[in-house]
């Protein structure tokens, strides 16, 4: 049997919150959504990549992946691998041409929304709670994935990509990305990173 106690948490949620509560939530997930979209459609462009148009979706955006399934299929997976290895889990990245058997039933371009998408994509969401700084640091995660895995599969332009940021800023940056998911991870308030008790 299933548990009533998501249904419980959702309820006592609610309640705590009030219409005015959900509503701002709501209102606040919607300027996300549009920063979202914004930064996601630069970093696109940056990496010779699309937004992809998606109207009717007021909640999930995608990217292309083109410039990774033209020379390796498999780095599209690795990209969603790197993703969620960073704390990034609710990036979904979907290949092209996947197929699943279920129960006997074949499904053609499993993951994705249609049969025979023609290329590649991640998606991202602006899920509810989500903050500026979850997008800002998103991003972040995304871009250096996106720069690692184009410099380890020899696609043209990454190297000149990579060369333009120092050694020394790569590791800086490292050990403000570990300390960041430690803090994420273990709900550390930032005061207390910078004065130990």
């Amino acid at each position: 049997r299933a548990s009533a106690s998501p249904s419980t948490d959702v309820l006592i949620t609610l309640l705590s919150l009030g219409v005015n509560g959900y509503k701002h939530l709501l209102k606040e997930r919607k300027e996300m959504f549009t920063y979202l979209s914004t930064e996601l459609k630069k970093l696109a462009e940056a990496h010779g990549e699309r937004l992809l148009e998606t109207s009717h979706n007021p909640i999930s955006l995608a990217m292309s992946l083109k410039r990774f399934h033209e020379h390796n299929d498999k780095a599209v997976t690795q990209l969603g691998s790197m993703l969620f290895t960073r704390l990034v889990s609710g990036a979904r990245v979907v290949p092209v041409g996947s197929e699943q058997i279920i129960n006997g039933y074949t499904f053609q371009g499993f993951m994705s929304h249609i049969n025979r998408y023609p290329c590649p994509y991640l998606n991202a969401a602006s899920a509810i709670g989500m903050k500026r700084q979850d997008v800002d640091l998103f991003i972040k995660k995304l871009d250096k994935c996106l720069k690692t895995l184009l410099k380890e599969k020899g696609i043209s332009g990454a190297e000149e990509d990579i060369e333009k940021e120092t050694s020394a800023n790569i590791e800086d940056d490292d050990t403000a990305e570990l300390i960041e998911n430690v803090q994420i991870g273990l709900k550390i308030p930032t005061d207390m990173v910078d004065h130990p008790v």
